[in-house]
C-alpha cells in the first residue's frame, strides 16, 4: 500500500469506526431493522417496538440522526424517522446478513410471531426493493433470462432494459444512485436485485396489484395477478408464488 492509500486509510478510520459504533448497539440496531420498510416511524412506535422507555429512543434516535444514518422529519407535535436513504438501508441489510446465524434459532414466543418470521423470510421489502425467498428466486430468473449479467459485476443487459421497456418500468435517469446493485439478503445469505432498477421493480409491483403488505409489516404477500404475472414473465414455480393464506400470518403490529 502506498503512502497516499495508507494516509487515507488513517483519515478515514475514524469516521468509519463512528458510523459502525452508531450501530454497535442493539436498541439502534433493532430501530434500524425495523426502518428497512421504507416508511418513516415515531419515537413512540420505535420504543414500543424495541421495548425501551421513550427518553432512551430518543437518545438513540438523536445520535443516529447526528450521526447521518436517519433523516427526521416533524409533522405537529410529532416526530417522524426514516432511514437517510438506500445506500443506508443496503449497509444495514448486508451488515445483517453477516451476522452469525443462530443455529438453531430461538423459538418464536407464539403462533403469530411465527407467521410473522415465515412470512418476512418469504417476501419482503427492503427499503425500497425486493427481498426474501421471493426477492432472491426474481434476481435469478431475471439473470437465467439474461435480463441481468454478473460478467462485470451485476448490470442490466440490453434485453434486460428492453424488458423494463415493454412492462412500461421507466428507471429514472440522471441519478447518483446505481441503476443496478446487488444486495445481501439477511434471510437468504444470497443476493437479491437492489438500485434503481430494483426500486422501480418493486414500484411496479405493488402498482401493478402482484404483491401486497401484510398488515402494517414490511413482508408483503404475492396476489393472484402477481402469481400469473412473475410465472409468465420470469417463470417462477407455484412454490416460491403461494396461494394468499398459505404464507405466513397477517399480523397486525410493525415488525
Amino acid at each position: 500500500m502506498d503512502r497516499m492509500h495508507t494516509h487515507g486509510a488513517r483519515d478515514a478510520g475514524p469516521d468509519l469506526a463512528r458510523v459502525a459504533g452508531l450501530i454497535a448497539d442493539g436498541t439502534r440496531a433493532g430501530f434500524c431493522l425495523a426502518l428497512l420498510d421504507g416508511r418513516a416511524w415515531t419515537a413512540s412506535e420505535l420504543a414500543r417496538h424495541m421495548g425501551v422507555a421513550a427518553s432512551t429512543a430518543t437518545g438513540h434516535l438523536n445520535a443516529l440522526v447526528a450521526g447521518g444514518l436517519l433523516a427526521e422529519a416533524r409533522q405537529g407535535r410529532h416526530r417522524y424517522v426514516r432511514l437517510a436513504g438506500p445506500q443506508v438501508a443496503e449497509l444495514i441489510e448486508g451488515l445483517a446478513a453477516l451476522a452469525p446465524a443462530r443455529t438453531p434459532p430461538p423459538p418464536p414466543p407464539s403462533l403469530s410471531a411465527s407467521g410473522r418470521r415465515q412470512a418476512l423470510a418469504h417476501a419482503r421489502t427492503c427499503y425500497d426493493h425486493l427481498a426474501g425467498t421471493l426477492g432472491v428466486a426474481i434476481t435469478d430468473a431475471m439473470a437465467a433470462r439474461g435480463l441481468l449479467s454478473d460478467a462485470h459485476g451485476l448490470g442490466l443487459t440490453a434485453e434486460g432494459a428492453a424488458w423494463l421497456t415493454g412492462l412500461g418500468i421507466a428507471v429514472p435517469a440522471g441519478s447518483r444512485r446505481p441503476a443496478v446493485r446487488s444486495c445481501l439478503d439477511w434471510t437468504e445469505r444470497r443476493p437479491h436485485l437492489a438500485g434503481s432498477v430494483g426500486a422501480a421493480l418493486c414500484r411496479h409491483a405493488f402498482d401493478a396489484g402482484w404483491i401486497t403488505r401484510i398488515g402494517t409489516t414490511r413482508a408483503v404477500a404475492v396476489t393472484p395477478a402477481g402469481r400469473h404475472a412473475l410465472h409468465a414473465l420470469l417463470g417462477l414455480p407455484a412454490d416460491l408464488l403461494p396461494a394468499p393464506g398459505r404464507t405466513a400470518g397477517t399480523p397486525a403490529a410493525r415488525h
